[in-house]
């Protein structure tokens, strides 16, 4: 137990400090290194989250499973991802970053190939079979569980690169980059897993989405860079010139900071940010905000297929499209927050908030022509690109001191990918508590979903997540004694 633990400490300091000459260049280099290796590095991660997004049409066609069992299974997922978050955001700030990443990524792949096995394993047997169904919806929920937790190890050692390596005046822009890695993700999952899926069936979309992963983790074992201090750097409030090396060990003086002190000090931060009522309004206003952002990534392809009669393939390239505009909305996020609003995050997240309701509305009630989808699409991309990044961690950040970094993601991760979880479930029973009959092209009667209530449910959502963060709006940066 002793050697785990010491293998994801952080990492000591180097015992040889970098000359003057050489340190700046040596900074610049490992800082973007550290910041591509997170940003790609948790897009690749994605792709082993959202992979069965593009499955359930061709689950249900084979009788393999109903709504309910895939949202169930869904949930499963999103909620270890939430207690996963949690847990593992108090984690990581006590973590070397590099190894604490890498290691969920390995597990994700794991879950991804296995799923993949047992579904070339069930191929030959009949569509349908009680055996079968069983089997595939008990293996699913437990690997997809792992799948999970392993998931919740991605955000926060990312985010946290961030905060060990950038200055303050610009981590809203690097933050608003890295955000995009949500949308590089979510966008890959539809198109190459996708297209997978479409070409030779749901079994081989698991396998993809395992390679992706492994790509992910050669990425980080071999760009990502734990802290500064590591690679025989000064500590990044001196690099960042926020502070003098003599303030800042006169601070570490004050605060007894050795390495027993500097935990305690952590755990000590970390409980007053769990009390902090502004970290949990905003936890509440993202959760609303992932219900409506996952009724879509999970939903929206079964939804243009049922509901508007595309094909596989179509439906994931138009939900892809969404993701693909949310790299604008989380890249301008940051730059608009930072340089033009000074670090006010509530505006833009504001506006957002309503432009992605009125998206989700027009592509759930807009009628089913191509244009009507794409523009929906293109909206609720550039809005969500941008609540990602405000609502689903900065604006905490923002509110909490640097070293409770983690615990601030953690508590906003919990309720986000609870609320992921729970919506998976409402949006299965209503799915199979709705099921319509109809005349299909062929002139078959054919029974489908009923989206009525569920279309309802996930615009209420939306509307919910960017009401509350008024709350917020005079609520300052948490003082801390």
């Amino acid at each position: 137990m002793g050697t785990i633990t010491s293998f994801f400490k952080v990492s000591a300091p180097s015992a040889n400090a970098l000359p003057a000459d050489r340190a700046d260049k040596v900074y610049r280099s490992c800082r973007m290194q550290s910041f591509l290796a997170g940003t790609f590095g948790y897009a690749l991660y994605y792709v082993c989250r959202l992979s069965m997004g593009v499955m359930k049409q061709p689950l249900i066609d084979a009788g393999l499973l109903n709504a309910t069992q895939l949202g169930v299974i869904g949930a499963c997922l999103y909620w270890a991802y939430a207690v996963g978050k949690l847990i593992n955001g108090f984690l990581a700030d006590s973590s070397n970053i590099k190894r604490f990443m890498a290691l969920g990524l390995t597990v994700s792949v794991l879950m991804n190939f296995m799923m993949g096995v047992l579904g070339v394993s069930l191929s030959g047997r009949a569509a349908g079979a009680g055996e079968s169904n069983s089997v595939i919806f008990i293996a699913f929920a437990i690997m997809w569980a792992i799948n999970g937790w392993a998931q919740s190890m991605g955000a926060p050692p990312a985010i946290i690169a961030l905060s060990r390596w950038f200055p303050l005046n610009v981590r809203g822009t690097y933050y608003g980059f890295f955000s995009a890695s949500h949308n590089i993700g979510e966008g890959l999952s539809f198109i190459f897993v996708g297209s997978i899926v479409a070409a030779v069936g749901w079994k081989w979309g698991f396998f993809g989405a395992a390679l992706a992963g492994v790509l992910g983790i050669v990425l980080i074992l071999l760009c990502m860079h734990d802290t500064p201090e590591s690679k025989g750097l000064k500590p990044i409030e001196v690099l960042a010139g926020e502070m003098t090396q003599e303030e800042l060990d006169a601070q570490r003086a004050r605060a007894g900071e050795n390495a027993k002190a500097a935990q305690a000090e952590t755990r000590r931060l970390q409980k007053l940010v769990v009390k902090n009522p502004g970290v949990w309004i905003l936890a509440l206003a993202s959760a609303f905000m992932y219900m409506s952002r996952y009724a879509i990534n999970e939903w929206g392809v079964i939804f243009l297929q049922e509901a508007r009669g595309y094909e596989l393939k179509e439906a994931a390239a138009i939900i892809g499209i969404n993701p693909i505009f949310g790299v604008i909305g989380t890249v301008v996020s940051g730059w608009l927050s930072d340089k033009v609003f000074k670090g006010d995050r509530k505006y833009p997240a504001f506006v957002s908030g309503i432009l992605e309701a009125v998206a989700l509305g027009l592509f759930l009630f807009g009628g089913g022509s191509h244009l009507v989808m794409i523009i929906s699409m293109v909206l609720f991309g550039v809005a969500i690109g941008v609540l990602i990044s405000f609502l689903g961690g900065l604006m905490a950040v923002d509110l909490v001191p640097r070293k409770a970094t983690g615990a601030a993601l953690g508590i906003v991760g919990m309720a986000s990918y609870a609320a992921a979880g729970l919506q998976n479930i409402v949006t299965g029973l209503l799915l199979d508590g709705h099921i319509i009959e109809t005349v299909n092209a062929a002139g078959e009667t054919v029974k489908i979903h009923d989206f009525t209530y569920v279309s309802i449910f996930w615009v209420g959502a939306a509307v919910i997540s960017f009401v509350l963060p008024v709350f917020n709006w005079k609520r300052k940066q948490q003082a801390i004694d």
